[in-house]
């Protein structure tokens, strides 16, 4: 077996910076009274503010300091989310100490081409996350921990060539009590190599059974289980931004890496979301809620993250947005499709749902839909809306143009179009009609006060537009422009 230990060292700064590009000096401070600086981004470094030092001092060298507090609920969070993320690439996924994350990975290098581009591809997706983590792999998961706590992004597949790397390690990086390691360090026992120079019976007498089944762990010695991580049915996840944001199109960058975070846990379940919602939480006003409707599944981060620029583009922020929060509201299986052998240059179906669902988001909802055939002679009744790709197959043997205008529009005596109606889409010409087909008598509707009585013809006007007109039976010199055919 071959584990991968994903270590994410100052997680609540990550936390902290993920939602914008760039930001000022940020530090993270211990609860407390009188807190001291835990850690800081480079910012704050160049400034001249170091972890332990007092919060106080940190101001006083940075006075715009952006400041957070060490939060555990937060970073459990947090480490959920990624556990959750990395079940795309194996199922066996395990949660180890505060800011680590198990990933068992031999089951899937073939499916992503060895070790070497498994591991480049995690590295990558986290750091689009916003995440920046030490990732070491090796045959035990004790020993992928020791590697990425000592902070070395090693990938090792040999048992032999296990033993000889972590012999160098610091005992410190073990999950043993304090007083364990002070009393071995006491008797000049600082690494494992150290470690491995003294007689068993002794150590186990001494310090206990556990301290030698840990490094026996690691080693693959000894079998160590780790508890599998079970993901969320429904993905939720909140992004707190450095500092308060005006306009919206800052937003798209934070929203990205939530989107990017729900595509991996959207992957993982086999499925694709069809409902989101995003909440610009505000500091003294109800969040803003931009809703995301798709026509088909998607987990395509890309498409999602265009949907969510065209919808946040219409969003008028009542103040300034302090955090985010994405919600999948309803997802449904994505199944596999099957590829053309030879390409026709036609867009797939998914090709054109994208489109759909990008006209929709940017003209809105009721915009843009489907038409459905309904049981009715006249024109203006003959069909209803429907939702895109849920219209039904109903034949229809009358030859009409697909585009009606909203009223029929009168024409002169000569049966040419009445010059104030120029202009636009509508046929400019002067000159009389030629009719090409008809007629096609409908006459219907006395029961529900639209009682029509016309006469329908296909006609060709001046320049060669073939368009459809009328006239009514009652005034046999009335005729009427009702459609244009393409």
């Amino acid at each position: 077996m071959l584990w991968a230990a994903l270590r994410f060292p100052d997680l609540s700064l990550q936390l902290r910076l993920r939602g914008a590009a760039s930001c000022g000096p940020t530090i993270v401070q211990e609860a407390g009274l009188r807190p001291r600086v835990l850690s800081c981004n480079e910012t704050a470094a160049k400034a001249g503010i170091e972890p332990g030092m007092p919060v106080s001092a940190a101001y006083a060298l940075a006075p715009r300091l952006n400041l957070c507090t060490v939060n555990p609920a937060k970073e459990a969070k947090a480490l959920a989310g990624i556990a959750s993320w990395a079940m795309q690439f194996t199922p066996a996924v395990s949660l180890a100490a505060s800011n680590e994350v198990l990933v068992e990975i031999s089951g899937c290098l073939r499916l992503f081409g060895g070790l070497r581009p498994l591991s480049g591809r995690i590295r990558a997706g986290l750091a689009e996350l916003g995440y920046r983590a030490i990732v070491a792999s090796a045959p035990t998961p004790g020993a992928a921990l020791l590697f990425a706590r000592a902070g070395i992004a090693t990938s090792i597949d040999d048992r032999h060539e296990l033993r000889r790397a972590l012999a160098p390690l610091r005992l410190a990086l073990l999950d043993q009590p304090a007083r364990t390691l002070t009393a071995l360090a006491g008797i000049g026992v600082h690494t494992i190599r150290d470690w491995l120079s003294l007689p068993r019976d002794g150590l186990a007498r001494r310090f206990g059974q556990g301290f030698l089944d840990e490094i026996d762990r690691a080693f693959g010695a000894l079998p160590d289980p780790r508890p599998p991580f079970t993901a969320p049915s429904r993905y939720s996840a909140s992004l707190e931004l450095p500092a308060p944001v005006q306009e919206t199109e800052p937003l798209l960058f934070a929203a990205k890496r939530l989107i990017l975070e729900l595509a991996g846990h959207l992957a993982m379940r086999q499925a694709g979301v069809t409902r989101l919602r995003l909440d610009l939480g505000h500091a003294h006003h109800a969040a803003t809620p931009v809703l995301l409707g798709l026509s088909a599944p998607s987990r395509d981060a890309g498409h999602l993250v265009t949907l969510l620029r065209e919808k946040l583009a219409a969003v008028e922020l009542p103040e300034a947005v302090e955090t985010l929060c994405l919600v999948a509201r309803e997802t449904r299986p994505l199944g596999s499709q099957d590829q053309a052998l030879f390409a026709d240059g036609r867009p797939s179906r998914e090709e054109r749902w994208r489109i759909i669902e990008h006209l929709r988001a940017r003209l809105g909802t009721e915009a843009v839909h489907g038409l459905d055939m309904f049981p009715d002679h006249r024109p203006e009744l003959a069909f209803r809306k429907s939702l895109p790709g849920q219209a039904g197959d109903a034949p229809c043997d009358l030859y009409r143009p697909l585009w009606l205008l909203p009223r029929p529009l009168q024409m002169r005596a000569d049966k040419s179009l009445p010059p104030r109606k120029r202009g636009g889409l509508l046929p400019k010409t002067d000159t009389p009609l030629t009719l090409l087909d008809g007629p096609e008598r409908i006459e219907t509707g006395w029961w529900d006060d639209f009682d029509v009585k016309r006469d329908y013809f296909v006609a060709r006007d001046g320049t060669g537009a073939k368009i459809w007109v009328f006239r009514e039976r009652a005034g046999r010199n009335d005729w009427f422009l009702h459609g244009i055919f393409g």
